[in-house]
């Protein structure tokens, strides 16, 4: 998802497309390309950081995409479509990975904390596993739930400001109760933490 500063880019684009759009009469293609200039400042400030060029160039493509749909269809809305159906994918990934009993959150831990795939045969930690994916599966739900409505009604002032606000709000608040849930499994993600960015090294 390209952590807290994937989720803060993606919003802002999106922010200010609504503000484009509303200051300008409703200009879709003024909006989109306000949106999709700040989506390449954005991602330039993340190569010139050292940052990873994959989630740089991504966020760009998701914006410029989002900005292509809307104006080919003439539908403001539209311009929020991408991220109505991401929304929809990674619940479904999320809800998939605790049905087949591989829960996401592990898959994503697991390796970080030196121990692969073998908290498996760990019913404890499988039932924490699954607690922590719940966690994010519900939160892509409520934000479809909340957000789909707006979108089928067409109202795009109120669909930014909730794009916005179930943004880096919501992923920290679920990030925090992961941590949390973890925490009274004894799962050290400080230790998870070390070992990614020394990885990363």
């Amino acid at each position: 998802m390209g952590g807290p500063q994937g989720i803060a880019d993606s919003s802002l684009p999106a922010l200010v497309f609504v503000i484009v759009y509303t200051l300008f009469g409703n200009d879709i293609q003024t909006a989109g390309i306000a949106a999709v200039a700040l989506g390449g400042v954005i991602a330039v400030v993340r190569l010139v950081r050292g940052e990873s060029a994959r989630f740089a160039l991504t966020g760009f493509l998701g914006v410029a995409l989002a900005a292509f749909i809307a104006s080919r269809s003439g539908r403001a809305e539209d311009f929020f479509l991408p991220g109505l159906l991401l929304n929809a994918g990674y619940a479904l990934v999320y809800l998939v990975s605790i049905l087949i009993r591989w829960p996401l959150i592990g898959v994503l831990v697991g390796p970080l904390l030196g121990e692969g795939m073998a908290w498996r045969k760990d019913p404890a930690k499988m039932r924490l596993y699954s607690r922590a994916s719940w966690v994010w599966f519900a939160m892509f739900i409520v934000r479809l739930a909340v957000q789909l409505p707006l979108y089928l009604a067409g109202s795009v002032v109120a669909l930014g400001i909730a794009k916005t606000a179930m943004g880096l709000p919501i992923f920290a608040l679920c990030a925090w109760l992961t941590y949390l849930i973890l925490r009274s499994g004894g799962i050290d993600l400080k230790q998870a933490t070390g070992k990614g960015a020394g990885s990363r090294a």
